[in-house]
This record gives structure tokens, sequence and C-alpha cells, in this order.
């Protein structure tokens, strides 16, 4: 099965997340950018409020597709040890590419929000959106930063995911929704038909959207 695009992806995750539409607790937060459009749905459908969760993934310098990690807002850093050290990756390295990928996470929270503050988290129940897991080192990372402003409950949702990532990652949340898990994985994008990339000037939109449509908890 390919999912249309990211819109037709949340819309069907939404259906799956049912049990969540009109209740007081519940928070969508979107991993930028590409899971924004995925997330703007399923708040939408849950009529819940939207916020993004700054995340950037730390790639290997030479290879900046493979994630050796990510930060998130909050100072939180997360790393791969296996792809660090087969990559014989030392601090120096790993120090510089998150200095810089600290600097454009910065620039993004001050772009997408405005003067905007972002949502209290506290003793609420989250709901974490992507437009997928390949190695889920961003998403690690964006509960990493969740969990310490204390929610009540946390909740994962991707369209799709590779099935280990899947797996591992549902002893970090409460509840993990995936429509699906092909064997094999590959790629996020590769089970999409329309996968461009999401824009800073989509994201913002997409957010002022959900902010002037409101919800009955804004």
């Amino acid at each position: 099965m390919l999912f249309k695009d990211r819109t037709a992806a949340g819309q069907l995750l939404a259906e799956q997340l049912k049990e969540y539409v009109d209740r007081s607790d519940v928070l969508v937060l979107a991993l930028p950018r590409g899971g924004v459009p995925v997330a703007f749905e399923i708040a939408k459908a849950l009529n819940a409020p939207l916020d993004v969760c700054l995340v950037r993934k730390l790639g290997v310098p030479g290879q900046e597709e493979l994630a050796m990690g990510a930060i998130a807002s909050g100072g939180v850093r997360v790393l791969n040890p296996d792809v660090v050290r087969n990559h014989r990756l030392f601090e120096a390295a790993i120090h510089k590419t998150t200095v810089r990928e600290q600097r454009e996470l910065e620039r993004r929270e001050k772009l997408y929000r405005g003067d905007r503050p972002p949502l209290n988290l506290h003793g609420a129940t989250v709901i974490v959106v992507d437009d997928g897991l390949a190695t889920g080192a961003t998403m690690r990372a964006a509960i990493m930063a969740i969990r310490q402003q204390e929610p009540a409950r946390l909740v994962v949702a991707v369209p799709v995911a590779a099935a280990e990532t899947c797996h591992d990652m549902e002893a970090e949340v409460d509840q993990l929704v995936c429509a699906m898990t092909p064997e094999p994985f590959y790629s996020v994008g590769l089970w999409y038909e329309s996968f461009p990339q999401v824009t800073d000037a989509e994201v913002g939109h997409l957010l002022k959207l959900k902010c002037a449509v409101g919800s009955t908890k804004s």
C-alpha cells in the first residue's frame, strides 16, 4: 500500500486515534518538517491544539542522510552508538555537527512559532507525529525532550515505520500507533506516491491555519 501524500496519511492515521477525539487533555506535536502536514490532519480530526517539537537529525559528516543521532529543544542530544562506532566518529566531529544543527533548530523555532509560546505539556496526553520512522533517532530525541516536561501520557503516531524500529520504540512510549510496517522497508519516502520536501513556509502556514481555526481548548 502506498499513501497518496502526507495529507492522506494523516487522515488515515487519525482514524486509528479516534479514542482521543474531543478530549481536553490531548495535544498534538509534529516533527518538522515532514510531520507537520500529517499532524495537521490529526489535530483537525481530534479537535486538538497543534504545535511543533523542534528536532534536528545529526548526519554523519560526508553522509548527511545517515543519522548518527539527533538534538531537540531543551538541550537534548541522542546518539546512535552503532553508527558512531562503525564510522569512527570522534567527539570533535560530533560537536561541530551539533553546533551547526543547534543554530538551525533555533532559527526554525523562531520562524515557526513567532511570538507564540510552546504548548504546556505537563500532565497532558501528547501525541507526537512524524511522516515515518526509519532509524528512529529523531523521534527518540523528541521523546526525551517531551518526557522532560512530564506529560501524563505519550503517544507516537506515524503512518509507516521500519518494523524493528517500531518494535524497539514501543517500550519507550505509552502507545505507538503505526499504520503499516512493510518489509523490506528501505526508506520512508518509498511508501508515498507524492513525497516532496516540506518547506518552512508550508509549516508556518499550517500552524497559523490551525491556530486560526482553533479548537475548543484554545
